[in-house]
């Protein structure tokens, strides 16, 4: 099967062509993120909502912390692609196996051995503790078979097949669904079930997408000296992996310090702010998915020297997602109460109001994530590693002290007003090394 080259034709429509099938797999995976959280609502009630809530920051920061380095080690393979280069091709898609799975066996590990101080830190009520507990401990332990779906999804991605991880996706959407209820509703396991589910679905999508792979690429058929890890290869897949897993990590890490807080608040508040953050995953789905497709092209065009091509991209890129933040804006002040009610199943007055808050104060401010997104992600892409981690550990720097600062002050209000607040302050820095990069100055090769 021909592999996907992004270094010839118009930029948008080949980006496009590209996101399409990312952002359907991501929009299925938020699917049955949002299944579970309806299930565990409708099922077990509020409280085993908040206690799959309280932890889920923890889980997301985690999953970002592993997926954001796998994306950051396929853009070598995406670049020695678009500078077709087959054989350090290979080697640094093995390099990204090894390393990859290496990395989510020790954090599941370290995770599991130190949980408990873990859940202390996080705040989380004794009413909600021991459901939190045996929610986490089962996505802990799946964080490796999670991890594999998305080397192999990474892999394919950085030779343009977008497509592929989506069909498993989808399937293995279908499935978690399927088993939330076996686990749930008949074999009564309680909020462990939503997580036996989550992990089951996962590892039979990586194994799906790992098999076919193995069938239908030739060129991506690992060999033992593949998995070597050589020191050369390993010095180009850690900078690249680890900067954007710091990126994503921090901007996740920001977010935990901020639950840390909002577990303070009780119940209503924090199933609030569980399914406000749902619908925010949905609303800034296009940003992630095309920052994610910014970062395979920059890396291809970057690799065959088409500089001129990263530029357009990028300006093309930007100008779509403001047209979707208008959109967003709109429905967040026309349907908000809507889209809570239909996650949680609640129909708690003070749950409705609070998460319809936060959505119309954050939507406003929606074109500053926008650019934020798309500009760290293409950075990444042409190797600029070092803005978009600072640009990240500013997010979490502020996040931090509104959580300690702010929200004791003014309640639940300070973490509605903390990421616009972040937002401004991160973006600067890259858009003043954005404009200053390098790659924007040197002539097309060829």
């Amino acid at each position: 099967m021909r592999l996907k080259d992004l270094t010839s034709g118009k930029p948008l429509k080949l980006i496009l062509i590209f996101a399409v099938p990312l952002f359907i797999g991501q929009l299925f995976q938020l699917f049955y993120s949002l299944v579970d959280t309806r299930i565990v609502g409708e099922i077990l009630g509020e409280t085993s909502l908040a206690a799959v809530g309280a932890t889920t920051t923890l889980s997301d920061m985690l999953a970002g912390l592993l997926n954001g380095f796998t994306n950051g080690s396929a853009i070598i393979v995406a670049s020695y692609f678009g500078a077709g280069d087959a054989q350090n091709m290979k080697k640094a898609a093995g390099g990204t196996v090894v390393l990859g799975a290496g990395f989510a066996v020790f954090v599941s590990i370290f995770c599991l051995i130190f949980l408990s101080p873990i859940l202390r830190f996080l705040n989380i009520d004794a009413e909600i503790l021991a459901e939190a507990g045996s929610y986490i401990s089962v996505i802990l332990a799946g964080l490796t078979a999670a991890t594999f779906y998305n080397i192999c999804a990474a892999i394919l991605r950085a030779v343009g097949d977008s497509l592929t991880p989506l069909l498993f996706l989808i399937f293995a959407s279908f499935l978690n669904i399927f088993l939330d209820y076996v686990f749930i509703l008949y074999f009564h396991m309680g909020v462990a079930g939503a997580g036996y589910a989550t992990v089951v679905s996962q590892a039979v999508s990586a194994l799906l997408c790992f098999f076919y792979m193995r069938k239908k690429y030739p060129q991506l058929v690992l060999g033992k000296a593949d998995l070597k890890l050589s020191k050369e290869t390993a010095r180009k897949l850690l900078p690249a992996g680890i900067s954007m897993g710091f990126m994503v990590s921090f901007v996740n890490l920001g977010t935990v310090a901020l639950q840390t807080s909002i577990n303070t608040f009780g119940t209503n508040i924090i199933v609030a702010h569980t399914a406000a953050r749902k619908a925010t995953s949905v609303f800034m789905l296009p940003f992630s998915v095309l920052g994610t497709t910014l970062a395979t092209y920059c890396g291809q065009n970057l690799g065959a020297g088409k500089y001129s091509r990263i530029k357009t991209g990028i300006r093309d890129t930007v100008l779509l997602t403001f047209g979707w933040c208008i959109l967003v804006i709109l429905a967040a002040y026309t349907l908000s109460p809507q889209l809570v009610g239909l996650i949680t199943a609640s129909r708690e007055k003070e749950i409705v109001d609070t998460a319809s808050l936060y959505l119309r104060v954050n939507t406003v401010f929606y074109f500053v994530p926008a650019v934020i997104c798309l500009f760290r992600n293409s950075m990444q892409g042409f190797g600029d590693s070092k803005t978009p981690v600072f640009s990240s550990s500013l997010e979490l720097a502020g996040k931090v002290a509104i959580a300690f600062f702010l929200a004791p002050a003014i309640g639940y209000m300070g973490i509605i007003v903390a990421e616009p607040i972040v937002w401004f302050v991160m973006v600067i820095p890259l858009i003043v090394n954005m404009k200053r990069n390098p790659v924007f100055q040197k002539e097309d090769k060829g």
